[in-house]
C-alpha cells in the first residue's frame, strides 16, 4: 500500500514540476530581450520605445472596439500600455478568443450527433400561459445553446455532497448499458475508490465506462499512472486539454460535473470526486455543496453534453444509439420544467452570465445565490445593484472559511459597493461554502457548476441546470435559509473600510478576471 502511494505521490511531483519547467522558455525569453534592448540596441531606443507606443495604441483601439467584458478589457490595456510588447504578446498568446481554436476545432470535427427533434413547443405553450417573459428567458438560451427544455418528472435535491453520495453508489449498482463520468477534480480516498470498484464490476459486466476528467483540474490529484490502472480494469479514461506546454487554451478548463447512468439517471451539481465534498476529511472546515438527481427525459441533454465532449477530446467515440429517448407530447408541467446547457468559452455568448443578468432583471421580490467566489464583470454586478435599489430582496451566501485567500480577499473587494445598495451578504461560519445556485422570487432558479467569477463566467466549460416551478426550488428555499442560520451576515459597518483598504480593493478588483 505504502509503495502505491509513494509512487503515486511522484508522479504527481513529476507531473507539477513539468508543468512549471514549461514556463520558464517564456521567462528566459523575456529576460534575453532585456539583454538585448540594454546592451545592443540602446541607440535606437527612442525609435524602438516610438514603434511599441504605435503598437500599444492600436492594440488599444482593438480591445476598445471589442464586444468583451469592460473589466476583462481594462485588465489587458493597463498590462499592454504598461509592457508594450510583452503584454502585447501574452494578450495574443492567452486574452486573444482566437486562442481557443484548437479546441473549437475539436468539437466541430467530432462525428456529429443526430439532431434532436423533439418537439418542445407544447412546452413554451404551456409555460407562456404562466409566464411568458420568462419563456422567452428558455427559448433564448435553447437559441444559444442548441439544447432544449423539459418537462420535469423527477429532480431531487440534495443540501450536502454527504446526502448524494450514497445515492450515486446505488444508482452505479443498477447500470445495465453504459456509465459516464465527467468531472474537473477526481482523487482517491473514500469517494473516488467507493466508485471506481463499482466501476470497474460493471465494466467487467460489460458494460460501457468513460471517465472523463480535467488535466489542470486534476493536477495535483490524480496522474497518468491512476488513468491507466483505470484502464486496465476496462475504464475508457480521457484528460480534458492534456497541460502538455503552455498553449492559449490554457485557462480553457473543463469545469463540468457530471455522473449519467443508463441516459435514465443523472448526478450533477457542485460536488467534485474528492473526500472533502462529502466532509470524509476536513480541508476548511466543514464544506457546504449542493446537487441533484435528474430522470425521465430531462437526462437527455446531459447525455448529448458528454457526447459532445468525448468524442471530440477522446479517441473513440461513444455510439450514437445512447440516444434513443422520445419524448412523449405533453403539456403538463405541474412540477416545472429544466433546461439543462453548458457554457462555452469558444462561443460569442457568456450564457450564464447573461442568464443571471435576465433573471436579476425580471425579479421582482427575492434573488438568492448561493457561490464560493465573488468577482462579477461590471455588467453582473450592476445587475446586482440595481436589483437591490429596486427594493428586491437580493442575498449572497459566501464562505466562512476560505480555500483561496486571495481569491477570497477579492471577492471582499466587491462587498462594500454590493452592500451599500443594499445586498445582503452572508459568509458560513462552519466552513467552506461551494455550493452553486440561485433562485428567484421562488419559482425559477440553477443549480449547476458555474461560480460568479470570471473564470467560470467567461473562460470554463461549465454545466447549469435551469429551473422553473419545479419542486426541487422549494428545497432549494429551504436548504439557503436553514444555511443562513449557520452565517454571519456582512454590512458596512463590519466591514470596515478606510483609505488604505480601499485602494487595495481597487487593486484587487482590476486583476479579477485573472483569479
Amino acid at each position: 500500500m505504502y509503495s502505491v502511494m509513494n509512487t503515486s505521490y511522484k508522479e504527481k511531483m513529476k507531473k507539477v514540476i513539468r508543468r512549471i519547467l514549461t514556463i520558464l522558455p517564456a521567462v528566459l525569453l523575456q529576460v534575453l530581450w532585456l539583454l538585448v534592448l540594454v546592451h545592443w540596441l540602446a541607440p535606437w531606443a527612442a525609435l524602438i520605445n516610438a514603434g511599441l507606443s504605435i503598437l500599444s495604441l492600436l492594440f488599444v483601439l482593438y480591445l476598445i472596439t471589442k464586444q468583451e467584458e469592460s473589466t476583462y478589457k481594462i485588465l489587458w490595456l493597463l498590462v499592454i500600455l504598461t509592457f508594450p510588447l510583452p503584454g502585447a504578446l501574452l494578450y495574443l498568446l492567452f486574452g486573444n478568443r482566437r486562442t481557443t481554436k484548437p479546441l473549437k476545432r475539436k468539437l466541430e470535427q467530432a462525428p456529429p450527433l443526430p439532431k434532436d427533434d423533439f418537439d418542445a413547443a407544447p412546452i413554451y405553450a404551456a409555460l407562456s400561459d404562466k409566464n411568458k417573459r420568462l419563456a422567452q428567458t428558455f427559448r433564448w438560451v435553447e437559441q444559444t445553446t442548441g439544447f432544449l427544455p423539459h418537462i420535469n418528472r423527477g429532480a431531487k435535491y440534495y443540501p450536502l455532497g454527504d446526502a448524494m453520495f450514497p445515492d450515486m453508489l446505488a444508482e452505479l449498482q443498477k447500470a445495465r448499458r453504459f456509465i459516464f463520468v465527467e468531472y474537473f477534480i477526481i482523487e482517491n480516498g473514500r469517494m473516488w475508490d467507493s466508485m471506481t470498484e463499482i466501476l470497474a464490476q460493471k465494466a467487467a459486466q460489460g458494460v460501457d465506462v468513460r471517465v472523463m476528467y480535467d488535466d489542470l483540474g486534476s493536477l495535483s490529484t490524480y496522474t497518468k499512472t491512476e488513468a491507466e490502472r483505470l484502464r486496465k480494469k476496462g475504464i475508457r479514461c480521457a484528460a480534458f486539454n492534456p497541460l502538455i506546454f503552455i498553449k492559449g487554451t490554457l485557462n480553457c478548463r473543463d469545469h463540468r460535473k457530471m455522473l449519467i447512468i443508463d441516459g435514465n439517471v443523472v448526478f450533477s451539481g457542485g460536488v467534485n470526486l474528492a473526500d472533502e465534498y462529502i466532509n470524509q476529511i476536513e480541508k476548511y472546515g466543514h464544506w457546504k455543496d449542493i446537487g441533484f438527481r435528474l430522470t425521465g427525459e430531462a437526462t437527455e441533454n446531459y447525455v448529448r453534453m458528454f457526447l459532445q465532449f468525448w468524442n471530440a477530446f477522446a479517441k473513440d467515440p461513444v455510439p450514437n444509439e445512447y440516444l434513443t429517448k422520445k419524448e412523449p407530447l405533453c403539456t403538463d408541467i405541474s412540477d416545472g420544467v429544466i433546461l439543462s446547457y453548458y457554457d462555452s468559452p469558444l462561443g460569442p455568448d457568456a450564457v450564464s452570465n447573461e442568464l443571471y443578468i435576465d433573471l436579476l432583471a425580471q425579479a421582482q421580490e427575492t434573488a438568492w445565490f448561493f457561490t464560493p467566489y465573488l468577482m462579477p464583470g461590471n455588467a453582473l454586478l450592476d445587475a446586482f445593484l440595481r436589483a437591490a435599489r429596486r427594493g428586491v430582496d437580493v442575498r449572497i451566501l459566501m464562505p466562512g472559511i476560505p480555500d483561496k485567500k486571495l481569491v477570497y480577499r477579492m471577492s471582499h473587494s466587491f462587498y462594500f459597493v454590493l452592500l451599500k445598495a443594499g445586498v445582503k451578504i452572508y459568509e458560513y461560519t462552519p466552513g467552506f461554502v461551494h455550493a452553486k445556485a440561485c433562485l428567484i422570487d421562488g419559482v425559477v432558479g440553477t443549480v449547476g457548476t458555474v461560480n460568479l467569477d470570471y473564470r467560470s463566467l467567461f473562460l470554463h466549460f461549465e454545466n447549469n441546470s435551469l429551473f422553473y416551478g419545479a419542486s426541487l426550488l422549494e428545497d432549494l428555499k429551504t436548504d439557503f435559509l436553514a444555511t443562513q442560520e449557520k452565517c454571519r451576515e456582512r454590512t458596512p459597518d463590519n466591514l470596515g473600510m478606510g483609505f488604505g483598504k480601499w485602494l487595495i480593493d481597487g487593486v484587487l478588483r482590476i486583476f479579477a478576471p485573472l483569479c
